[in-house]
């Protein structure tokens, strides 16, 4: 990709961000299992930062994808994952369908608030019994007159213990399960909605994360996003946003965990000189670079397309196995450097190796990743009539 000034602004003021409003409270958020995640995003809001390539009659900046890409990569410099997610949820998770599919009047509610930074939103799509597998979920939303009724619950659903309302996936018909689903923007307060105690998680320990349960949720079907039955085909566009938004937003992490690396490996003296003088530590680290700068080009290249109107599914696929596989191999390869003092909680890289671990879990397995690319590269076996 070829960055403009307008590119480098937007890099500069997302780094700002993240020295001087994150990187200097991660500790206590991270002990906390929580940050001031209203004020953090009010903030976000008035930078603009919400919504860089979101429509500008909604407030957005109406930018391109990889001006949000070039944030998504600032954003990974965070000293913890789960504020960034947080944030990715917001701009690249709950809103893309609600932005490109929403009406006028339902942007101007949900939208336009969502950009400013005055709500937060969720996504509702995994469920105790579906999480990679979209087609089986078994929430629905029955029509009663003007209304949907919504019964059933959502599980592993990142910022729902503060958000305002949760952009749902649910079933809408009796029809086939790639044809029966719609996405809804449910307000978190309505009646007959219950947000468990948040999970206890590995990682992304400052990210509230929550099983959020519907008891007869009733709320009008213009909250509707699209039309009936598209929300599966508008769920698989999201996970195109989510997935290149996830293998950017790990870059900067993972160049941290080598730098520290290095850095620690040449103050740590051992039998008589420093450990980064060892080949097979300089060396390793070298091809560490290597793999990330490799994934870095992955990604731009995905972003590229997906700016062109390309169909980028395989390489948002690619992207997102190969970060989730790197960010594993890099962190647990810098963990060995540091002995015995990378087996402490508090050591950055430990952090990194509980926090990236989610990256072949969320937004799609990396099993899932391969049977979509094996799918496009014609190499499933053929089903048995």
């Amino acid at each position: 990709m070829i960055f403009t000034q307008e590119h480098n602004e937007i890099r500069r003021t997302v780094k700002n961000f993240v020295e001087n409003e994150i990187n200097p409270y991660c500790d206590e958020w991270e002990k906390a299992g929580e940050f001031p995640m209203k004020e953090m995003f009010k903030k976000l809001g008035d930078l603009g930062l919400l919504g860089i390539s979101k429509p500008t009659e909604y407030g957005g900046m109406g930018l391109d994808y990889s001006y949000n890409i070039v944030a998504a990569e600032e954003f990974g410099a965070a000293h913890c994952g789960g504020v960034p997610l947080a944030i990715g949820v917001q701009t690249d998770m709950c809103t893309p369908a609600l932005a490109r599919f929403g009406s006028n009047e339902l942007r101007e509610e949900f939208l336009a608030p969502s950009i400013s930074g005055d709500m937060i939103g969720c996504i509702g799509v995994s469920e105790p019994s579906a999480g990679s597998d979209v087609a089986a979920i078994k929430t629905t939303a029955k029509k009663d007159g003007d209304d949907y009724v919504i019964n059933g619950t959502k599980m592993w659903i990142t910022n729902s213990p503060k958000a305002d309302y949760i952009c749902l996936l649910a079933n809408t018909s009796d029809d086939k399960v790639h044809l029966n689903k719609s996405l809804i923007v449910v307000p978190m307060n309505t009646p007959g909605i219950e947000v468990a105690p948040r999970l206890n998680k590995l990682g992304m320990r400052s990210s509230e994360t929550a099983q959020v349960f519907f008891d007869n949720v009733r709320i009008p079907q213009r909250y509707r996003i699209g039309a009936e039955g598209s929300g599966f085909m508008m769920q698989m566009l999201q996970f195109q946003e989510e997935r290149l938004f996830g293998a950017a937003n790990i870059l900067k992490g993972l160049e941290q965990c080598v730098d520290q690396t290095i850095d620690y490996c040449r103050e740590r003296q051992t039998f008589g000189q420093p450990l980064l003088d060892n080949q097979v530590i300089h060396f390793r680290l070298a091809e560490l670079q290597t793999e990330i700068e490799a994934l870095r080009c992955m990604v731009y290249q995905g972003v590229e397309g997906y700016i062109n109107k390309k169909d980028v599914t395989m390489l948002a696929s690619m992207a997102k196995l190969k970060a989730g596989r790197l960010g594993r191999e890099v962190a647990d390869s810098c963990l060995q450097y540091w002995g015995g003092m990378g087996y402490m909680w508090e050591n950055p890289v430990s952090r990194a190796m509980r926090d990236i671990r989610l990256v072949s879990i969320g937004g799609g397995a990396d099993e899932i990743m391969l049977g979509i690319i094996c799918k496009l590269m014609g190499t499933l076996p053929k089903k048995k009539k």
